[in-house]
């Protein structure tokens, strides 16, 4: 089984920027929004918000590190085709759909770890997590239980950082002992070299 990692935050607190140290052979993105990627290197990128095109991307490429950025707008962009439809049929369907997807993610070899870029909202009691498209999701699966890592954006005196332990107000998790910080630099490349070299799975 692959490893799954969630990273979340409000925009512009440096999600997709933190693939900037990655090289062009190391990582496929598959690209929900089809934006422009704000740094120069060119990676191999997968332009689709379409569940069955990003199966086949995730199945097809021969990339050790997946990026889905940004996952939040896979719901989103099901949610607006289905607009129109009444009931709540379609939160069954969106909450299947995403569910479906990690479930497939999580089914890759090994050596391979997928990360889960998306928007955080807040919960009724107050605390942080992993935004989704009304309750059912949320009822149906607790998102981020699927997940071995979730990390957080922080944006702390102008530094785009990552929070790496539960602060009681959030839903971020990581095994013991694999981040001692409670706050790293924002380098996801830096994130997949520890989490490899801590469950030995080999380099990207």
């Amino acid at each position: 089984m692959s490893i799954l990692c969630m990273i979340y935050g409000q925009s512009g607190t440096g999600k997709s920027t933190s693939l900037r140290n990655f090289a062009p052979e190391e990582v496929a993105v598959i690209n929900v929004s089809g934006k422009p990627m704000p740094f120069r290197t060119r990676l191999q990128t997968y332009n689709t918000d379409d569940y069955g095109k990003i199966l086949n991307a995730l199945a097809k490429t021969e990339r050790k590190a997946i990026v889905i950025d940004d996952a939040t707008y896979l719901m989103v962009g099901e949610f607006m085709r289905n607009a129109k439809v009444a009931g709540y049929q379609k939160y069954t369907d969106m909450a299947v759909s995403f569910n479906n997807l990690i479930e497939f993610a999580s089914k890759l070899p090994d050596d391979v770890i997928v990360y889960f870029l998306g928007h955080s909202e807040q919960m009724d009691d107050g605390r942080e997590h992993f935004k989704t498209i009304g309750k059912m999701l949320d009822n149906y699966v607790t998102v981020e239980g699927k997940f071995t890592i979730v990390l957080k954006t922080v944006v702390q005196d102008g530094k785009y950082m990552f929070s790496t332990h539960n602060s009681g107000q959030d839903t971020v998790k990581s095994p013991m002992g694999l981040f001692e910080q409670d706050l790293i630099d924002n380098d996801l490349k830096a994130v997949d070299t520890a989490i490899r070299e801590y469950w030995g799975v080999g380099n990207a």
